[in-house]
């Protein structure tokens, strides 16, 4: 990250963060398109010394089965083998803790005593692992909730469980920021992308954006200058490549993909109100433990 040019100038009151992390933010600010925002999250973990980088993301948390992507920073090719055991395949950090938890987790085979039991086989897995340089690491669960979708960023490195929880305690939140900004915005540019990825035709993306501003065939139809029998084949031709099944999911797509408005922020625009709430309520006050360090 270091030398990068165009940067804009900071504050002072935006300097009191550390360095790699407040270079990543005002680097993350100028991204174009998701493959920079990986590209600047790989670049925090080779600076920290952890370039072993898993980003995976479910497009629903309720079923990991429905993987959205998988990215990793180095050559995951000899994992294959291991994931043709179905019995493997399905046991993942990701799986067995991310999909149903928030807390970031230290993993790897230097921590393997600390976490679930896990089937012997996989065991396996993270000893080849360990060989290969990822001996311990760091992983940040992570949630967006339009769809409901899971994910998790895992930063690792060749370190002793002693120097890996060093880093954690001196780069910890560091690391738990960048994954968290990362995501979002990794995730608003893979949106945007959608239609380049599949490869949808301009006039599939007219038509998919007519069909979440919510316009009946008819409408579409007199504006495309088509007949109502046209719009209905060229709907079909758009459920088959997208692999939807009916109108309002093609709505959600055209929402999700950002070509038309959230109709939620659409309200909060034109309703001009501000929604003020001081105070807790008693019913949902927050506990919190104090450790007495005296």
């Amino acid at each position: 990250m270091r030398g990068r040019t165009g940067r804009r100038p900071l504050l002072q009151a935006e300097r009191h963060i550390p360095e790699v992390l407040q270079e990543f933010l005002v680097d993350l600010e100028a991204t174009q398109n998701s493959a920079e925002v990986w590209a600047l999250i790989v670049d925090v973990g080779r600076t920290l010394n952890l370039p072993f980088i898993d980003f995976i993301s479910a497009s629903n948390f309720e079923d990991w089965k429905k993987t959205l992507f998988i990215r990793t920073s180095y050559d995951s090719t000899w994992l294959n083998n291991f994931n043709e055991d179905p019995d493997i395949a399905k046991w993942s950090y990701f799986r067995a803790h991310a999909v149903n938890h928030l807390t970031p987790i230290a993993v790897g085979l230097e921590f393997i005593e600390e976490f679930h039991h896990m089937p012997q086989a996989r065991y396996a897995v993270l000893e080849e692992a360990a060989r290969r340089g990822i001996r311990a690491g760091f992983s940040i669960p992570l949630r967006s909730h339009a769809p409901p979708q899971a994910a998790l960023i895992t930063f690792c490195g060749d370190h002793s469980r002693r120097e890996m929880k060093h880093i954690i305690q001196t780069h910890g939140w560091v690391l738990q920021t960048v994954a968290m900004a990362g995501h979002q915005a990794y995730l608003s540019h893979f949106s945007a992308e959608f239609t380049t990825r599949n490869r949808i035709s301009d006039k599939q993306r007219e038509l998919l954006e007519m069909i979440g501003s919510g316009l009946q065939d008819k409408v579409i139809a007199e504006r495309l200058g088509v007949t109502v029998s046209a719009v209905r084949q060229r709907m079909k031709n758009l459920l088959n490549k997208t692999g939807l099944s009916n109108r309002a999911e093609l709505a959600a797509l055209a929402m999700s993909a950002g070509l038309v408005d959230d109709p939620l922020n659409r309200m909060s625009r034109e309703d001009g109100g501000v929604l003020v709430e001081m105070g807790v309520p008693a019913t949902t006050r927050a506990r919190y433990r104090y450790r007495d360090k005296s």
